[in-house]
């Protein structure tokens, strides 16, 4: 079987005149690149519960750990997306990755909260610094399919995601917090192969979204159109990823305190999770292309409010089967919000995927600095029954405009 980076020099480096096909062996080689850089990213929450032990944290430092990871990818996506949409930086990515890889080092000795915290933030730049602009790589691969793109290019961050805990529970539970060295092995060879992506990158032109050619009158009317289905954007956004924050930082705490499971297997349970987040990932984008990805948004925000309010309720036997059912269904939303934003906004890819991913990231990072304060005060089982009505503002994806109405408008 061809490594990825061998798919790579297999690709076409040629432009060809009018829209090309699909680049799959490119989309799975970013693809595989975000399965690593978010295997890696995963390890960080997977091993809260040692870290809680070891460095007798609460769960309020907890959270913090959460939010410096995360708001520092927040506030620095955006940025990078800008520049990128000016300056296109193929081999960027592998700075980004470089970077990461430092975090992971300086984690592995890490001898107090402090240190935590700035590895953390390490990881968060990494982070911050490979998202645009691999989202920018699998636009330009998609051949137009911009949905199934999407989600080929995030079902690896999301599959990557449900390695962390395994990791965690296999390598670095029992050998101890210096076994992280190890994973810097994962972020060599997300470099190898993300030089390669960067070779191909540097030999594409820009890729010229679907609809480019319809421009509004003025950037007023421009906003006007925009800024409504932005902000609601936005507001789905806050609901899904706080609440993914109960799950991905807090539920093997719920795990062992409700249950009195041992932590291997509330990691065990956490990848499982996190594995069908990955295999709704993959539904999203194309279900999107297909029927519209206003009505994926609609119904995966919305359709898992009746799987989280019985959450609190449910027993050792139910609970991870409402988890599997709660990750399946919200995760086929972000591929659709993205490539819908990136069609409200044409022509800056790399901010709008800057903007969305810092957006979710800093939502991610927030709720779980908020829930962790909250669960120090009312307890980690009370926080699951107040986060159960956050998918109730999956509503308000009824106001969603078409987005091609709009641009006939525009």
């Amino acid at each position: 079987m061809a490594s990825p980076t061998t798919l790579i020099s297999e690709a076409p480096r040629r432009p060809h005149p009018g829209r090309e096909a699909t680049a799959f062996a490119v989309l799975a080689a970013i693809s595989f690149s975000h399965l690593l850089n978010d295997t890696i990213q995963a390890l960080v929450p997977a091993i809260y519960p040692l870290l809680k032990s070891a460095f007798a944290l609460s769960f309020a430092q907890v959270g913090l750990m959460t939010l410096t990871l995360q708001a520092t990818a927040s506030l620095l996506q955006p940025i990078v997306g800008h520049y990128t949409d000016r300056r296109p930086t193929p081999y960027s990515l592998v700075i980004g990755m470089g970077v990461t890889l430092v975090g992971l080092l300086r984690l592995s000795v890490a001898g107090t909260f402090a240190a935590l915290l700035v590895s953390a933030g390490l990881m968060g730049v990494g982070s911050a610094v490979f998202h645009p602009e691999s989202s920018r790589v699998a636009r330009m691969a998609s051949g137009g399919r911009h949905g199934l793109a999407q989600s080929i290019f995030q079902v690896g961050g999301n599959a990557g995601s449900s390695f962390g805990p395994l990791l965690a529970a296999f390598l670095v539970a029992p050998r101890g917090l210096s076994s992280v060295a190890w994973c810097a092995l994962l972020a060599l060879l997300a470099m190898i192969v993300l030089w390669r992506i960067g070779g191909w990158y540097k030999t594409r032109p820009p890729a010229a979204p679907r609809g480019a050619s319809v421009r509004v009158a003025s950037p007023d009317a421009s906003l006007r159109r925009v800024g409504w289905p932005l902000a609601i954007l936005a507001a789905l956004i806050f609901s899904k990823y706080f609440y993914l924050a109960s799950l991905n930082s807090y539920y093997t705490f719920y795990l062992i305190s409700k249950f009195h499971v041992s932590v291997r297997t509330a990691q065990i349970d956490l990848f499982i999770f996190l594995a069908e987040v990955a295999a709704g990932t993959i539904l999203g984008g194309p279900i999107g292309d297909r029927f519209g990805r206003k009505y994926v948004i609609w119904g995966s925000i919305f359709g898992v409010f009746p799987f989280t309010l019985a959450l609190p309720y449910a027993n050792l036997l139910w609970t991870p089967i409402l988890t599997v059912l709660i990750g399946l269904v919200l995760a086929s939303a972000f591929s659709a919000i993205v490539v819908y934003a990136q069609e409200l906004v044409p022509g800056r890819v790399g901010l709008i995927s800057g903007v969305f991913f810092g957006f979710a990231f800093g939502m991610g990072g927030l709720g779980a600095a908020v829930l962790g304060a909250l669960a120090d005060r009312v307890g980690i089982e009370s926080v699951y029954g107040l986060c159960a009505f956050l998918p109730l503002i999956g509503l308000l994806a009824a106001f969603l405009p078409d987005v091609d109405a709009l641009r006939r408008r525009a």
